[in-house]
Formats: C-alpha cells, sequence, structure tokens
C-alpha cells in the first residue's frame, strides 16, 4: 500500500490530449484509531479521527499532433495540489499530524513508436508539508521525480504498460518500477480500470446523456515530509473507498461526481525515511467510516 502511494507522486503522466481542470472535495467519517501487526489489530486507547480533503489539478497541452490512429505526439504541463485537514482526537502520542499540503508540477510527453507501442515520460516535483506555512518550505520536503513508461496498445480499448521511476522519497535517488493500466469499455453498460495516477475501478450504467451511475473503488492518498526526534519522517496519509458514483453531465465538457459509500481503511502513520519501512509488518491506520465527496470536471 505505501509503495503505491510513492508511485503516485512520481510517475505523474499525461493522460488527456485536451486541456482539463478538476477540483474536489472528500469527507472521511469519525471512526477508532487502531495498530495493526501481522493479522491482528488493537484500537490504540480513545483514539480516533475524521478528515477533509481539498484536491485541485489542471493540464495543459503545450503542443500536439494526432498520427493517422488518432494517437498523440504531445507535450504537456501538469500541477496539482491537495490540502488535507486531520481532525485527530484523544491522541497522548504524536503518531499524526493535523494537515497536510502537497503541491506539485511536472512537464510531460507522450508519443506512439509504432502502431503497437507508445511512450510516456514526465519530470516534475513537488512539496510535501506538514502545515500551510510556506516560510517553512525547506530542502526536506520537496521529491523530485522522473518516469519513463512503455505501453503496449493491446486492443483499442485496453492498454498495458511499465517502465521505471526515480526519485528521493528516502532521501536519496531511487529507481522503483512503473505500472500503467487503462481498460474502458463503452454503451449503456461499461466497466473503466485505470492504474495511472492512483487505482480507479468503476462499472457503470449511462441512464441518459446527463446521468451515469457506477459503483467505484479508488485507492488515492497525499504524504507529507517532515523532522520528528531530530529523524527524516514520511506521514502517510493513504485510503481506500467504495461507492456509488452518480455523475451529472452538463453539456459535453463540465461534469459533476458526487459519490456517497465507504472508506473501507484509511492508513495514518509516521514512519522513518527509509526503504526498510516499506517491508515492516506493522502499520496505523483508522478504521472504516463514512465517505463521501463532490466534484468538478471542466474541459476546454
Amino acid at each position: 500500500m505505501r509503495l503505491l502511494l510513492i508511485c503516485v507522486f512520481i510517475s505523474v503522466t499525461c493522460t488527456n490530449i485536451s486541456a482539463q481542470v478538476f477540483f474536489k472535495t472528500e469527507y472521511f467519517g469519525t471512526s477508532k484509531y487502531q495498530v495493526t501487526e501481522g493479522d491482528s489489530s488493537q484500537t490504540i486507547g480513545n483514539s480516533k479521527g475524521s478528515a477533509m480533503v481539498y484536491q485541485g489539478g489542471i493540464n495543459i497541452p503545450l503542443s500536439m499532433k494526432l498520427n493517422e490512429k488518432n494517437r498523440p505526439t504531445m507535450w504537456s504541463i501538469s500541477g496539482g495540489g491537495a490540502y488535507v485537514k486531520l481532525n485527530n482526537r484523544n491522541f497522548t502520542e504524536p503518531l499524526v499530524i493535523n494537515e497536510i499540503l502537497n503541491l506539485g508540477l511536472s512537464l510531460n510527453y507522450q508519443r506512439p513508436l509504432n502502431d503497437r507501442w507508445s511512450l510516456k515520460a514526465g519530470i516534475g516535483g513537488g512539496i510535501f508539508m506538514p502545515s500551510t506555512k510556506l516560510s517553512q518550505i525547506r530542502y526536506k520536503n520537496t521529491l523530485a521525480s522522473a518516469s519513463v513508461v512503455f505501453i503496449r496498445h493491446l486492443r483499442p480499448n485496453l492498454d498495458l504498460g511499465g517502465g521505471l521511476a526515480i526519485n528521493n522519497s528516502f532521501g536519496f535517488p531511487m529507481l522503483f518500477p512503473a505500472f500503467y493500466l487503462n481498460w474502458t469499455t463503452s454503451g449503456r453498460y461499461s466497466v473503466h480500470i485505470s492504474l495511472k495516477d492512483g487505482l480507479e475501478m468503476s462499472a457503470g450504467y449511462n441512464v441518459n446523456k446527463n446521468l451515469r451511475l457506477s459503483f467505484v473503488t479508488e485507492i488515492n492518498g497525499q504524504m507529507a515530509l517532515l523532522e520528528q526526534e531530530g529523524k527524516d519522517k514520511i506521514f502517510t496519509h493513504q485510503y481506500v473507498v467504495l461507492g456509488l458514483r452518480p455523475e451529472i453531465k452538463i453539456g459535453k465538457r463540465v461534469s459533476i461526481p458526487l459519490t456517497f459509500g465507504l472508506n473501507a481503511t484509511r492508513t495514518a502513520q509516521i514512519t522513518n525515511r527509509s526503504l526498510k519501512t516499506i517491508f515492516q509488518d506493522k502499520g496505523y491506520s483508522f478504521k472504516a467510516s463514512a465517505y463521501a465527496s463532490a466534484g468538478l470536471q471542466i474541459g476546454f
């Protein structure tokens, strides 16, 4: 789970050939805090919490050329940000933080290599803060990344790829595997599975041209780089969401997705900024809780 979150932040690649802006607000209901080690879990005292997440992003193509198969050769720039407010209660130890600020910018390139293969590459950086005080930004709060992914077009509606990404999540440059998956079926009933900037799976029904209903599963998250007791740390906030999503479409370019459901688990923990923490058997998280979100997507 933690490795997936790292890949979310280091493998940002453009997937839309048109300019797009999105905003999203997420609510996580109150639930108890627990520690899991092996197959057993235990609640930590009366510690509990809820959260609000505010996200936004923009993608702007800088240049684009389509080939005979309608595949683009394109340069684009993407920017995004997230603010998380954690309402933590009854904590007697510094196991969590109260807020997160993430800001990122990337330059992306994609092109077809032949009829079956395409290339996606990106380079960028971001700020991952445990507060909103920009005056407190230090080098240790920043990450730089680059990635290259080769994508195989298996079918007109199925793309699968892999490659490498490099970043300094653990304080030094390190290579990670990067994965890409995009599968979509169309029609009145449709299925969409995407592993690009997180994991998203949906099965939906197009009621009419203005309304679509879907069952969705998503994995997403944020993180903060901080110092605690003189040591470099990472605070991970990652969640798994299951829900029903009505999506209201206004014209061809505007949509409003609303989601109501369950936050199955919400990881919230501070770990050392070292590679071995990926493989540790002990983790801290909030239990399942109610979940709701509202978004706005605008294409240009």
